[in-house]
């Protein structure tokens, strides 16, 4: 998993049976997933940040027009 999405190597999947292929792409796919929800969980956390400010300066764009 320190070596990005790539948890086996081309000379461990050509070494391997059918079901050592088939717990690679599982443990594979389990580390995608877990990258994924920590940035869903930063994306939620910039949305809310972009809203406040977001907000915040169409409040002082009111002001500032009216």
């Amino acid at each position: 998993m320190a070596n990005g999405f790539i948890v086996v190597d081309e000379k461990d999947w050509e070494g391997a049976d059918a079901e050592q292929r088939f717990w690679m792409i599982f443990k594979t796919l389990r580390s995608i997933d877990g990258r994924l929800q920590k940035l869903e969980r930063w994306n939620k956390c910039f949305s809310f940040v972009g809203g406040l400010i977001g907000g915040f300066v169409a409040a002082l764009g009111i002001k500032w027009v009216n």
